[in-house]
């Protein structure tokens, strides 16, 4: 107690969050104005925290100001608390109002077309007046930002191979097959039986060959022993490889389960093709020092859910 009664005669939550400001702002007069108040006020509480700590802050500059190694330590230590703190008032939120309350959370655009979804269909039954809000951030490609910054509570997507991040917790949620697909109109879509061969002079809606999921499915042809065609598009939007498959003049490669929540929403048709065993793994991700929050576990309760029911 003596040592919290110390903490708050020298740092108030006020006096952090104008370090916060001055560092995102990157000027004093500049979270002066975001913050409503005076230039003097904000140059004032920098300069005593600076003294009450025996420490330099900021480095002043002609551009405005750089957080010093001390600087960033603070700033560190006051994104935890007031993470804290939002995670803490959720919770009394939670409590007070199960059926209320905000979400974050993240994923790539591919998640968007399969999985997430469904989640956040059933998620949103049983909770109609939560908000879900979803930030972009590609796990495949270690876009971990936006949870380390605790933007979000959690993130979904492929897990990247090998996984080396320490301050991170992975789940797994599936690992899902690729599949062959065509519009649910197109000549494909009626044939009972296909080979991957029989396909490779259409025209074909991949990921550049030189991108990660490029590289997993030039390796599906490589093991069929096949040459990877040259796709007559190649991109890594999922909505426009969707649409362009759905119109019936193209073909496609896509994780199992893009490709069957896909089928409902855009016409889409899995062809009855057999494609060498590559694995496409799903996870959840969460931060190890970061309990999540009651509307992220249920979240996540849901989530194993769908992917129970893809394995299925």
């Amino acid at each position: 107690m003596e040592w919290s009664e110390r903490i708050g005669r020298r740092i108030r939550l006020r006096d952090l969050h104008i370090v916060l400001a001055v560092a995102e702002a990157g000027s004093m007069a500049k979270a002066a104005q975001r913050l409503a108040i005076s230039h003097p006020v904000v140059s004032k509480t920098i300069s005593d925290l600076e003294q009450t700590l025996k420490v330099k802050l900021f480095d002043r500059t002609a551009q405005g100001v750089e957080l010093t190694n001390y600087g960033q330590a603070l700033l560190k230590c006051g994104i935890n608390v007031f993470d804290e703190m939002r995670q803490g008032l959720k919770q009394i939120e939670f409590l007070s109002d199960p059926a209320s309350g905000e979400l974050a959370i993240g994923c790539p655009e591919i998640m968007n077309a399969g999985m997430v979804p469904a989640i956040s269909e059933r998620f949103l039954q049983q909770h109609p007046r939560v908000q879900l809000r979803v930030v972009h951030a590609d796990v495949a490609l270690a876009q971990f930002g936006p949870l380390r910054e605790r933007k979000v509570e959690l993130l979904i997507g492929r897990l990247p191979d090998p996984f080396l991040e320490e301050d991170l917790v992975f789940e797994p949620l599936i690992q899902e097959p690729f599949v062959a697909v065509a519009g649910a109109n197109s000549q494909w879509a009626r044939r009972r039986r296909i080979a991957l061969v029989d396909l490779m002079e259409q025209s074909w809606v991949l990921p550049p060959y030189d991108s990660a999921p490029g590289g997993i499915i030039s390796g599906i042809f490589v093991a069929s022993g096949l040459k990877a065609p040259r796709p007559a598009v190649a991109t890594l939007s999922i909505q426009l490889t969707t649409t362009l498959i759905a119109t019936g003049k193209f073909v496609g490669i896509l994780p199992n389960s893009v490709a069957q929540f896909s089928s409902r929403r855009v016409g889409l048709k899995i062809l009855p093709v057999e494609i060498p065993i590559t694995h496409y793994a799903v996870a959840l991700l969460t931060l190890k020092t970061r309990t999540p929050g009651p509307l992220a576990k249920l979240f996540i309760e849901h989530a194993r859910a769908v992917a129970k029911s893809l394995s299925a």
